[in-house]
């Protein structure tokens, strides 16, 4: 039984066959889907029913948005509110939500796939590699929204990790420029990642020193995905996971110990 409120429902990268089992399962049964247009995949739109009303909200302001789901809510209506990836990854849902908690509208988010990780798995790359990177960092490079003076790039470059930036195409001078400054390697792989799962993705391997010019020679000013990091180079990888190896012991399995089928 689905209930009656709105749910904010993770796409996933674009693939329609990684939204979760959960969020297909609600869509079977909506009344009113609002998406994000230009970065949706249409195919999703297919599991909801035939009479289901879609808006698109490439066209619609906050307002817009907040007051259609309360409308539909108050009619009886199942709403989902479908977004890229995973909502909770630069997902402007938080005005949402807060807008419906003063309206005192029930909601649900249900997790999707977000793109670092359709790309980590096109990549075949763990993000986590041992004694070359067990730190992630997500962030984006100041354009026309801003971030907190204290994530500026300059400062979370002070730290090793992997780095993954969203919403940055049109920067990729300035990710080079200061990871250069920091003293990283010109030789610092990166990976280009654009429209990942979609028929048209383009996956570009390359150095932080070239970046910008493959950018450039690609045609690539927005839906791009730009991992930094070691854990791009798999020959970089000289030390395995201690999780598995004979010789460690935890509580499930003792040292040397070997299970068979047996």
């Amino acid at each position: 039984m689905i209930d009656k409120k709105v749910y904010f429902i993770g796409a996933g990268p674009g693939d329609a066959e990684l939204i979760t089992l959960k969020g297909y399962n609600i869509l079977k049964h909506v009344d009113v889907v609002i998406y994000a247009g230009s970065l949706v995949n249409k195919e999703i739109l297919k599991y909801a029913p035939a009479n289901a009303e879609f808006f698109d909200s490439s066209s619609m302001n906050l307002d817009e948005i907040v007051d259609k789901m309360y409308k539909s809510f108050k009619t009886g209506k199942i709403v989902v509110r479908l977004h890229t990836g995973d909502p909770s990854i630069y997902g402007a849902t938080y005005e949402q939500m807060i807008e419906l908690d003063k309206l005192g509208v029930p909601y649900e988010v249900v997790p999707g796939v977000t793109s670092l990780f359709a790309a980590a798995a096109k990549l075949k790359v763990e993000l986590t590699a041992p004694d070359i990177s067990q730190t992630i960092v997500i962030s984006r490079v100041e354009g026309r929204t801003g971030v907190p003076e204290n994530e500026a790039l300059d400062r979370l470059l002070s730290h090793g990790g992997t780095f993954v930036f969203y919403l940055s195409a049109k920067n990729v001078e300035k990710i080079k420029n200061k990871f250069l400054e920091k003293g990283w390697s010109n030789d610092t792989p990166v990976a280009i990642c654009y429209k990942v799962s979609w028929n048209d993705e383009k996956i570009i391997n390359c150095t932080i020193e070239n970046l910008p010019d493959k950018m450039d020679k690609e045609g690539i000013r927005k839906h791009a995905l730009i991992i930094v990091g070691n854990v791009l180079d798999k020959s970089l990888i000289k030390q395995y996971s201690r999780l598995y190896d004979k010789d460690f012991e935890h509580e499930y399995r003792k040292k040397g110990s070997r299970n068979s089928d047996n």
